[in-house]
Protein backbone atom coordinates (compact mmCIF):
# COMPACT_ATOMS: atom_id res chain seq x y z
CA UNK A 1 0.00 0.00 0.00
CA UNK A 2 2.78 2.28 0.83
CA UNK A 3 4.23 1.46 -2.52
CA UNK A 4 1.22 2.25 -4.38
CA UNK A 5 1.16 5.89 -2.62
CA UNK A 6 4.55 6.54 -3.06
CA UNK A 7 4.04 5.44 -6.86
CA UNK A 8 0.79 7.46 -7.33
CA UNK A 9 3.07 10.72 -5.65
CA UNK A 10 5.81 10.47 -7.88
CA UNK A 11 3.34 9.84 -10.87
CA UNK A 12 1.33 13.19 -9.39
CA UNK A 13 5.18 14.99 -9.42
CA UNK A 14 6.84 13.70 -12.58
CA UNK A 15 3.00 15.07 -13.77
CA UNK A 16 2.77 18.46 -12.71
CA UNK A 17 6.41 19.73 -11.48
CA UNK A 18 8.43 17.29 -13.61
CA UNK A 19 8.65 19.91 -16.59
CA UNK A 20 9.60 22.59 -14.38
CA UNK A 21 11.95 20.48 -12.63
CA UNK A 22 13.76 19.80 -15.67
CA UNK A 23 13.90 22.88 -17.09
CA UNK A 24 15.01 24.77 -13.73
CA UNK A 25 18.09 21.55 -14.35
CA UNK A 26 18.71 22.26 -18.09
CA UNK A 27 18.22 26.70 -17.43
CA UNK A 28 19.76 26.79 -13.92
CA UNK A 29 21.58 24.28 -12.12
CA UNK A 30 23.52 22.25 -15.27
CA UNK A 31 24.91 25.79 -16.35
CA UNK A 32 26.04 27.21 -12.55
CA UNK A 33 27.65 23.66 -12.30
CA UNK A 34 29.33 23.83 -15.93
CA UNK A 35 30.46 27.25 -14.62
CA UNK A 36 32.02 26.38 -11.50
CA UNK A 37 33.73 23.95 -13.82
CA UNK A 38 35.35 26.60 -16.21
CA UNK A 39 36.36 28.69 -13.14
CA UNK A 40 39.00 26.08 -12.73
CA UNK A 41 40.07 26.25 -16.77
CA UNK A 42 41.60 28.69 -19.17
CA UNK A 43 39.17 28.21 -21.74
CA UNK A 44 39.03 30.95 -24.69
CA UNK A 45 35.49 29.54 -25.43
CA UNK A 46 36.86 28.31 -29.16
CA UNK A 47 39.08 25.63 -28.74
CA UNK A 48 38.17 22.18 -27.79
CA UNK A 49 40.75 21.44 -24.88
CA UNK A 50 39.86 22.80 -21.54
CA UNK A 51 43.17 23.11 -19.63
CA UNK A 52 42.98 22.72 -15.63
CA UNK A 53 44.71 25.64 -14.02
CA UNK A 54 43.33 25.02 -10.70
CA UNK A 55 42.35 28.29 -8.63
CA UNK A 56 44.62 30.14 -10.70
CA UNK A 57 41.21 32.30 -12.18
CA UNK A 58 40.51 33.21 -8.25
CA UNK A 59 43.83 34.56 -7.81
CA UNK A 60 43.79 36.19 -11.11
CA UNK A 61 40.68 37.83 -10.34
CA UNK A 62 41.45 39.29 -6.88
CA UNK A 63 44.02 40.73 -8.56
CA UNK A 64 42.04 42.37 -11.43
CA UNK A 65 42.13 46.03 -10.40
CA UNK A 66 39.81 46.59 -13.22
CA UNK A 67 37.03 44.22 -11.80
CA UNK A 68 37.45 46.18 -8.47
CA UNK A 69 37.20 49.32 -9.73
CA UNK A 70 34.04 48.19 -11.71
CA UNK A 71 32.86 46.46 -8.19
CA UNK A 72 33.69 49.47 -6.90
CA UNK A 73 31.15 51.76 -9.13
CA UNK A 74 28.77 48.89 -8.73
CA UNK A 75 27.92 49.56 -4.95
CA UNK A 76 28.45 53.50 -5.19
CA UNK A 77 25.83 52.81 -8.13
CA UNK A 78 23.52 50.58 -6.07
CA UNK A 79 23.53 52.92 -3.11
CA UNK A 80 21.96 55.64 -4.88
CA UNK A 81 19.98 53.76 -7.11
CA UNK A 82 18.78 51.34 -4.31
CA UNK A 83 17.39 54.44 -1.80
CA UNK A 84 16.19 56.59 -4.63
CA UNK A 85 13.92 53.42 -6.21
CA UNK A 86 12.43 52.58 -2.73
CA UNK A 87 11.97 56.49 -1.55
CA UNK A 88 10.43 57.17 -4.93
CA UNK A 89 8.10 54.06 -5.20
CA UNK A 90 7.03 54.36 -1.48
CA UNK A 91 6.17 57.62 -2.49
CA UNK A 92 4.26 56.76 -4.99
CA UNK A 93 2.18 53.98 -3.51
CA UNK A 94 1.64 56.43 -0.99
CA UNK A 95 -0.30 59.11 -3.26
CA UNK A 96 -2.28 56.35 -5.35
CA UNK A 97 -3.73 54.73 -2.27
CA UNK A 98 -5.19 58.00 -0.95
CA UNK A 99 -8.16 57.22 -2.90
CA UNK A 100 -7.73 59.92 -5.67
CA UNK A 101 -10.10 59.86 -8.70
CA UNK A 102 -8.42 57.84 -10.97
CA UNK A 103 -5.58 56.25 -8.77
CA UNK A 104 -5.91 53.09 -10.78
CA UNK A 105 -5.31 54.78 -13.77
CA UNK A 106 -1.98 56.19 -12.36
CA UNK A 107 -1.07 52.86 -10.72
CA UNK A 108 -0.90 51.53 -14.40
CA UNK A 109 1.11 54.40 -15.72
CA UNK A 110 3.85 54.30 -12.69
CA UNK A 111 3.93 50.44 -13.61
CA UNK A 112 4.72 50.41 -17.60
CA UNK A 113 8.06 51.75 -17.47
CA UNK A 114 8.98 48.36 -15.84
CA UNK A 115 7.43 46.39 -18.90
CA UNK A 116 9.83 48.06 -21.32
CA UNK A 117 13.06 46.01 -21.74
CA UNK A 118 16.50 47.70 -20.41
CA UNK A 119 18.24 47.62 -23.51
CA UNK A 120 15.05 49.49 -25.45
CA UNK A 121 15.10 51.56 -22.14
CA UNK A 122 18.87 52.53 -22.54
CA UNK A 123 18.36 53.36 -25.96
CA UNK A 124 15.65 55.92 -25.32
CA UNK A 125 16.99 57.59 -22.44
CA UNK A 126 20.51 58.02 -24.67
CA UNK A 127 18.03 59.85 -26.99
CA UNK A 128 16.44 62.06 -24.26
CA UNK A 129 20.34 62.52 -22.87
CA UNK A 130 21.86 63.13 -26.31
CA UNK A 131 19.12 65.07 -27.97
CA UNK A 132 16.53 66.37 -26.20
CA UNK A 133 17.61 67.83 -23.12
CA UNK A 134 20.82 69.10 -25.24
CA UNK A 135 18.27 70.79 -27.93
CA UNK A 136 16.66 72.16 -25.02
CA UNK A 137 19.07 73.61 -22.50
CA UNK A 138 21.90 73.23 -24.57
CA UNK A 139 25.33 72.33 -23.63
CA UNK A 140 26.99 69.13 -23.77
CA UNK A 141 25.07 65.66 -23.12
CA UNK A 142 25.27 64.71 -19.43
CA UNK A 143 26.76 61.26 -20.87
CA UNK A 144 29.63 62.71 -22.01
CA UNK A 145 30.98 63.38 -18.31
CA UNK A 146 32.27 61.20 -15.47
CA UNK A 147 29.94 62.31 -12.93
CA UNK A 148 26.72 62.54 -15.68
CA UNK A 149 27.10 58.93 -16.92
CA UNK A 150 26.41 57.90 -13.45
CA UNK A 151 24.00 59.84 -13.13
CA UNK A 152 22.04 58.75 -16.09
CA UNK A 153 22.46 55.09 -15.57
CA UNK A 154 20.78 55.98 -11.62
CA UNK A 155 17.91 58.15 -13.00
CA UNK A 156 17.35 55.34 -15.74
CA UNK A 157 16.86 52.78 -13.14
CA UNK A 158 14.93 54.67 -10.47
CA UNK A 159 12.50 55.20 -13.47
CA UNK A 160 12.36 51.66 -14.58
CA UNK A 161 12.41 50.10 -11.14
CA UNK A 162 10.07 52.36 -9.24
CA UNK A 163 6.75 51.82 -10.61
CA UNK A 164 7.61 47.92 -10.00
CA UNK A 165 8.15 48.13 -6.34
CA UNK A 166 5.25 51.18 -5.90
CA UNK A 167 2.83 47.63 -6.42
CA UNK A 168 4.61 46.41 -3.75
CA UNK A 169 4.44 49.10 -1.55
CA UNK A 170 0.33 49.44 -2.14
CA UNK A 171 -0.32 46.54 -1.18
CA UNK A 172 1.77 47.13 2.08
CA UNK A 173 -0.24 50.04 2.89
CA UNK A 174 -3.71 47.76 1.97
CA UNK A 175 -2.63 45.18 4.05
CA UNK A 176 -2.67 47.59 7.00
CA UNK A 177 -6.76 48.04 8.25
CA UNK A 178 -8.10 51.34 8.54
CA UNK A 179 -9.13 50.53 12.42
CA UNK A 180 -5.83 50.72 13.32
CA UNK A 181 -4.56 54.08 11.73
CA UNK A 182 -8.35 55.37 13.24
CA UNK A 183 -7.19 54.11 16.17
CA UNK A 184 -3.65 55.62 16.49
CA UNK A 185 -5.92 58.89 15.49
CA UNK A 186 -7.73 58.91 17.66
CA UNK A 187 -5.02 57.92 20.67
CA UNK A 188 -3.93 61.56 19.90
CA UNK A 189 -1.48 60.68 16.75
CA UNK A 190 -0.92 63.44 14.25
CA UNK A 191 -1.16 61.08 10.36
CA UNK A 192 2.70 61.70 10.53
CA UNK A 193 3.02 60.26 13.58
CA UNK A 194 0.67 57.44 12.31
CA UNK A 195 2.13 57.12 9.38
CA UNK A 196 5.75 56.68 11.01
CA UNK A 197 4.93 54.59 14.04
CA UNK A 198 2.07 52.45 13.16
CA UNK A 199 2.24 52.10 9.24
CA UNK A 200 5.53 51.92 8.52
CA UNK A 201 6.15 49.15 10.71
CA UNK A 202 3.30 46.99 9.62
CA UNK A 203 4.88 47.27 6.08
CA UNK A 204 8.26 45.98 7.04
CA UNK A 205 7.65 42.81 4.99
CA UNK A 206 7.36 45.37 2.06
CA UNK A 207 10.37 46.87 2.63
CA UNK A 208 12.50 43.43 3.15
CA UNK A 209 11.08 42.64 -0.37
CA UNK A 210 11.59 46.12 -2.47
CA UNK A 211 14.93 46.59 -0.80
CA UNK A 212 16.12 43.07 -1.68
CA UNK A 213 15.32 42.81 -5.10
CA UNK A 214 16.08 46.66 -6.02
CA UNK A 215 19.26 45.64 -4.72
CA UNK A 216 19.82 42.43 -6.50
CA UNK A 217 18.48 44.07 -9.78
CA UNK A 218 21.24 46.73 -9.26
CA UNK A 219 23.98 44.98 -8.61
CA UNK A 220 23.61 42.79 -12.08
CA UNK A 221 22.61 45.40 -13.73
CA UNK A 222 24.04 44.83 -17.74
CA UNK A 223 21.44 45.78 -20.45
CA UNK A 224 21.18 48.87 -19.39
CA UNK A 225 24.50 49.78 -19.04
CA UNK A 226 25.36 48.74 -22.49
CA UNK A 227 22.59 50.53 -24.28
CA UNK A 228 22.68 53.87 -21.98
CA UNK A 229 26.68 54.31 -21.97
CA UNK A 230 28.39 50.89 -23.03
CA UNK A 231 30.64 51.98 -19.88
CA UNK A 232 32.05 55.13 -21.62
CA UNK A 233 33.47 57.70 -21.02
CA UNK A 234 36.88 56.22 -21.21
CA UNK A 235 35.45 53.18 -19.23
CA UNK A 236 33.97 55.05 -15.99
CA UNK A 237 30.68 53.80 -16.54
CA UNK A 238 31.62 49.92 -16.13
CA UNK A 239 29.29 47.95 -14.21
CA UNK A 240 30.43 44.44 -12.61
CA UNK A 241 28.78 42.25 -15.07
CA UNK A 242 29.94 44.08 -18.09
CA UNK A 243 33.27 43.75 -17.23
CA UNK A 244 32.48 40.22 -16.51
CA UNK A 245 30.54 40.08 -20.06
CA UNK A 246 33.91 41.50 -21.46
CA UNK A 247 36.44 39.36 -20.20
CA UNK A 248 34.28 36.05 -20.98
CA UNK A 249 32.84 37.25 -24.08
CA UNK A 250 35.20 40.09 -25.65
CA UNK A 251 38.55 38.65 -24.12
CA UNK A 252 37.71 34.66 -24.38
CA UNK A 253 39.06 34.62 -20.72
CA UNK A 254 35.94 32.54 -20.00
CA UNK A 255 37.41 31.06 -16.75
CA UNK A 256 38.47 34.37 -15.26
CA UNK A 257 35.48 35.72 -16.44
CA UNK A 258 33.17 32.59 -14.89
CA UNK A 259 35.50 32.85 -11.39
CA UNK A 260 34.88 36.51 -11.18
CA UNK A 261 31.21 36.17 -11.92
CA UNK A 262 30.79 33.73 -8.60
CA UNK A 263 32.72 36.31 -6.70
CA UNK A 264 29.48 38.43 -7.83
CA UNK A 265 27.28 35.98 -7.15
CA UNK A 266 28.61 35.39 -3.67
CA UNK A 267 28.63 38.94 -2.91
CA UNK A 268 25.30 39.63 -4.03
CA UNK A 269 24.11 36.49 -2.09
CA UNK A 270 25.47 38.05 0.65
CA UNK A 271 24.60 41.21 0.64
CA UNK A 272 20.74 39.79 -0.10
CA UNK A 273 20.42 37.52 2.87
CA UNK A 274 22.19 39.88 5.15
CA UNK A 275 19.28 42.30 4.08
CA UNK A 276 16.55 39.54 4.70
CA UNK A 277 18.03 38.13 7.90
CA UNK A 278 18.25 41.87 9.46
CA UNK A 279 14.78 42.72 8.13
CA UNK A 280 13.07 39.09 9.48
CA UNK A 281 14.29 40.02 12.91
CA UNK A 282 13.26 43.45 13.16
CA UNK A 283 9.92 42.05 11.93
CA UNK A 284 10.08 40.08 14.40
CA UNK A 285 10.72 42.22 17.13
CA UNK A 286 8.22 45.02 15.98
Amino acid sequence: MKQNTLGYKIKQYLMFAGPGTVLFLAVVIVPFLYGLYLTLTSWDGVSAQKPFVGFANFAAAFADSDYWAAMGRTVIYSVFAVILINVVAFALAYLVTLGIKGQNFFRAGFFVPNLIGGIVLGYVWKFVFNRAFVAIFGGTSLLSTTNGAMFCLIFASVWQYAGYMMLIYVAGFMSVSAEVKEAALIDGCTPSQAMWNVTIPLMRSSFVQCIFLSITRCFVVYDVNLSLTKGEPFGSSVMAAMHVYNQAFTYKNYGLGQAEALILFIVCAIVGVTQVMVGKKGEVEA
